[in-house]
């Protein structure tokens, strides 16, 4: 499939659009870990896991695509210590850092800053490309994530394979699917304007 994106230039992010400052910077943060907090609370629980399904991984791997490296891990980690801090916007309306399923919080977070590394690069301007940047980072999440699972809950790593990774891939491969389609059409639509 074609990028039709040339005349944008490379090595940029879609934040880097905005004209720069430090006030965007900031904007773009905070606005990525309020993204992340509310597509947390689109949650569904699982029977048989601690680990809903909600949009929180999605939003991540978008903040980053979008935000870049820096700015994808500032605004993860703004989201993260926010929700530790009492911030009823993990999944769930949870908060705290005791909960099994942080550790897909802390995966979400390595993960939106290599999809962000990825998207400098041109990782969110073809088809494939973003499948597959989407799949490195669901993978990043699930490495972390899956472990933690396993070792806040006593659970082995085949139960906890189970419970919190299985369940889930339809959805991420849905995720996954609509970021396929979004993100090089954001490029598309940018690449025409500026032609």
């Amino acid at each position: 499939m074609s990028t039709a994106a040339a005349p944008v230039r490379s090595g940029i992010v879609l934040a880097d659009l905005v004209p720069a400052s430090r006030v965007r910077d900031i904007a773009l943060v905070a606005g990525g870990a309020v993204l992340t907090g509310l597509a947390a609370q689109i949650s569904v629980p699982v029977p048989g896991s601690p680990v809903p399904v909600s949009g929180q991984t999605f939003a991540a791997l978008l903040v980053g695509t979008a935000l870049g490296a820096r700015r994808g891990f500032a605004s993860l980690a703004l989201y993260a210590v926010a929700g530790m801090a009492g911030m009823p916007w993990f999944a769930e309306g949870a908060s705290g850092w005791s909960m099994p399923s942080f550790g897909y919080i802390l995966g979400m977070l390595l993960a939106a800053t290599v999809v962000g590394a990825l998207a400098r690069r041109g990782a969110d301007r073809t088809v494939l490309r973003t499948a597959g940047s989407m799949v490195l980072g669901s993978v990043i999440i699930y490495a972390v994530g899956v472990p933690y699972l396993a070792l806040a809950t006593g659970m082995s790593l085949p139960a906890a394979v189970s419970a919190g990774l299985v369940p889930f891939l339809i959805g991420d491969a849905l995720k996954a699917a609509l970021a396929m389609g979004a993100l090089p059409a954001a490029w598309k639509l940018v690449g025409r304007r500026q032609g």
